[in-house]
């Protein structure tokens, strides 16, 4: 039986998504002098984990831009587009959509529809949309976004290797991995060619290549890349900043995926104590990092070191980010995976539920991270043998998965074989033989 699970660091530090960097065109002389310094304090504060906070300078911010330059000024664009990255960091995704959709038709009608401005909040629309699982809608805006800066910047601009990266990322997303591998050797050679092959952005199109290598399993093809890309930010940025945690961390996680647990473990360790001491013990990333090396205790049998780390990350994340965060629910999904290994149903059960509630609620129903959920809570059900309760949880994982991805995706594969495994637990050979046969087919294909 496969108990998907999904770990908190999923994309972390892949998208290059170049939000809240974006200052318009410098306002009038007299204006604008108190809307940048609030834009300044609201980067600050994002920079930080302080998004409540954030959130409240942002709408100072848009108050003031509106007041000062008038309901249509690209600033005003600017401080929506900022606005609205914070919800979506929060996971307040219908209050994000209409302030991205406004920052846009601002800039599309001060600057024109194939302005590079137009272009980065195309793709900040696009990153929402591939965050609830809506690629048919984010897939066409990073397309739109990548051929305006190829027309407005150059085919070798450092801006078209960002869109190259992030539709590569949306093709990563749904196992498309052969429509994604050339966008990411594209996107790296421009940042090679651009910025030298030393540059941090260059570690970044490592790691995602890297990451693409590792998810098809060829981690012969991965370690270097993930070598290469932490060495080259240990020698930019120095040994402990943010981004040096996120390359151990990626490190980290490719040998755990192997089994080389002593490979693994200082790097997690490291890359925790380089979140805590640049972030605070209480950052979102530092949550992320618990939660990792948790998940190797827990690979090793090391139950009793791994349950307070996800403890403190749920509660870090609860109170970072609010109850009802997707991630949160995603620790949750992994502290009740535990409690399943070890057989505490009672103490699993509730927290799946809860995990389950969280993602319907911000993501609807037929998001791919409710057909985890599914899968997980069908899983504990199936392992008590409570086989009529945990059927329809499978078929619906397996009809979630195949509408969200296709009908060949890996996690297509894993929804069948769950639900084959329990057509043989109820002596249904001739149901589980056809959906073996499919699963098989499916992880057979090359991508």
């Amino acid at each position: 039986m496969h108990n998907t699970r999904q770990y908190l660091l999923a994309k972390f530090a892949a998208i290059a998504v170049a939000l809240l960097m974006l200052i318009a065109a410098t306002p009038a002389r007299g204006q604008g002098i108190e809307w940048k310094t609030l834009n300044d304090e609201v980067e600050a504060l994002y920079a930080a984990g302080k998004y409540d906070r954030a959130v409240v300078v942002a709408t100072k911010a848009l108050a003031v831009a509106e007041k000062e330059m008038g309901a249509d000024h690209p600033s005003v664009a600017t401080s929506l587009n900022n606005l609205a990255e914070l919800y979506r960091t929060q996971g307040q995704y219908a209050a994000a959509e209409p302030l991205y959709k406004r920052a846009l038709a601002i800039y599309e009608k001060a600057h024109g529809k194939d302005h590079p401005d137009v272009a980065l909040s195309l793709n900040n629309l696009a990153v929402l949309y591939d965050a609830q699982g809506q690629y048919a809608a984010a897939e066409p805006l990073y397309k739109r976004s990548l051929a305006i800066r190829e027309k407005a910047l150059g085919k070798d601009h450092p801006s078209v290797a960002t869109s190259l990266n992030n539709l590569a990322l949306l093709y990563d997303t749904q196992g498309q991995y052969a429509a994604a591998e050339p966008l990411h050797k594209r996107a790296l050679a421009i940042w090679e060619k651009a910025l030298g092959k030393d540059h941090p952005e260059v570690a970044t199109s490592l790691n995602n290549l890297a990451a693409l290598y590792k998810a098809q399993g060829q981690y012969a093809a991965a370690e270097p890349l993930y070598k290469r890309s932490l060495a080259i930010k240990e020698k930019a940025l120095g040994n402990d900043l943010p981004p040096v945690a996120t390359s151990l961390n990626n490190l980290a996680g490719l040998y755990r995926t192997q089994g080389q647990y002593a490979a693994a473990e200082p790097l997690y360790k490291r890359a925790l104590a380089i979140w805590e001491k640049a972030l605070g013990k209480d950052h979102p990333n530092v949550a992320a990092s618990l939660n990792n090396l948790a998940e190797l205790y827990g690979a090793q049998g090391q139950y009793a070191a791994a349950e307070p780390l996800y403890k403190r990350s749920l509660a870090i994340i609860e109170k970072a980010l609010g109850k009802d965060h997707p991630n949160v629910a995603t620790s949750l999904n992994n502290l009740a995976s535990l409690y399943h290994t070890q057989a505490q149903y009672a103490a699993a059960e509730p927290l799946f539920k809860r995990s389950l509630a969280i993602y319907e609620k911000v993501h609807g129903p037929d998001h791919p991270l409710v057909a985890t959920s599914l899968n997980n809570l069908a899983a504990l059900h199936h392992t008590q043998g409570q086989y009529a309760v945990a059927e329809p949880l499978y078929t619906r994982a397996l009809a979630i998965n195949e509408k969200a991805h296709g009908a060949h995706h890996p996690d297509v594969a894993t929804s069948l074989n769950n639900l084959a495994a329990l057509y043989r637990k109820t002596d249904r050979i001739k149901e589980a033989e056809p959906l073996e046969a499919r699963a098989k087919k499916i992880r057979d294909i090359k991508r």
